[in-house]
C-alpha cells in the first residue's frame, strides 16, 4: 500500500482497544502493509450488514485516513452509512469482538452485525435473527 492515496479527514473513528486488536492481527499474519477496510452491505436480518477486512490493495475511489496508528479504508457508498460511526473491541466474558456504534442506525439485530438506517424505509424497532449468541 502506498502513501499516494485519497487521504482524507473523515469522522469514523476507531478506539485504542480496536486499534491495538488491528495491529496485532496485522503482526500475527505478517501483513504489516495492509489496512482495515470496513464496509457495508446488503443483507443480515435488518437490511443491511457490516464487514470488516485487512485490506492490501486499496481502489483509487477509496477513503483513506489514520486513526491510532491504523490505516482505515472506506468505499464511498459505505460511508454515508457509517459517517460518524465508532469501531470499538470488546473482550468479555460473553466473547470478545468488534463492535460498530453507527448514529445513523435506527434499528439494529441483536449480535450487532445487521442494521436498518431512517432512509430503508423499514419500522424503528430491533430485529431478531438466528445469528444472534
Amino acid at each position: 500500500m502506498t502513501e499516494t492515496e485519497n487521504v482524507v479527514t473523515t469522522t469514523i473513528t476507531i478506539t485504542e482497544s480496536a486499534a491495538d486488536r488491528v495491529r496485532r492481527l496485522m503482526e500475527e499474519r505478517k501483513l504489516a502493509d495492509h489496512a482495515l477496510r470496513v464496509f457495508v452491505s446488503g443483507g443480515g436480518c435488518s437490511g443491511m450488514q457490516y464487514g470488516m477486512a485487512l485490506e492490501g490493495n486499496p481502489r483509487q475511489e477509496d477513503v483513506i485516513w489514520k486513526d491510532h496508528g491504523v490505516t482505515l479504508i472506506v468505499d464511498p457508498v459505505s460511508i454515508g452509512y457509517l459517517n460518524g460511526s465508532v469501531i470499538d473491541y470488546v473482550d468479555d466474558l460473553m466473547g470478545g469482538g468488534f463492535r460498530i456504534e453507527n448514529p445513523n442506525a435506527v434499528a439494529s439485530c441483536g449480535c450487532g452485525q445487521s442494521f436498518r438506517t431512517k432512509d430503508s424505509g423499514e419500522a424503528d424497532e430491533a430485529a431478531g435473527c438466528g445469528n444472534c449468541h
